[in-house]
């Protein structure tokens, strides 16, 4: 019985956990939105906002792939696949 306990005590703490790390990530978000919509009112606003707060950033590597793909959009097969596999590894 008291390892059951222990067991779901220590389920409850790290669910806390990362319940406290995704909350701590939203009000960062919202306060970097709503600094950015200083000086914007009411739909427009609202509107600006919903956008923000919806935006999912670009992280390094995607913005990477982005940059490469439009590199070598005028390239196929092997010649892309070298070019690609040169081009991440930067």
């Amino acid at each position: 019985m008291k390892s059951i306990i222990g067991v779901f005590a220590l389920a409850v703490a790290l669910s806390t956990g990362v319940a406290h790390a995704v909350e701590n990530k939203q009000q960062t978000k919202m306060s970097e939105c709503n600094a950015q919509a200083a000086g914007k009112k009411g739909d427009e606003r609202k509107a600006f906002m919903k956008e923000c707060l919806s935006a999912k950033k670009e992280t390094p590597q995607q913005a990477k792939m982005k940059s490469c793909n439009a590199e070598a959009k005028d390239m196929k097969g092997d010649e892309r696949k070298k070019f690609m596999s040169q081009c991440l590894k930067k």
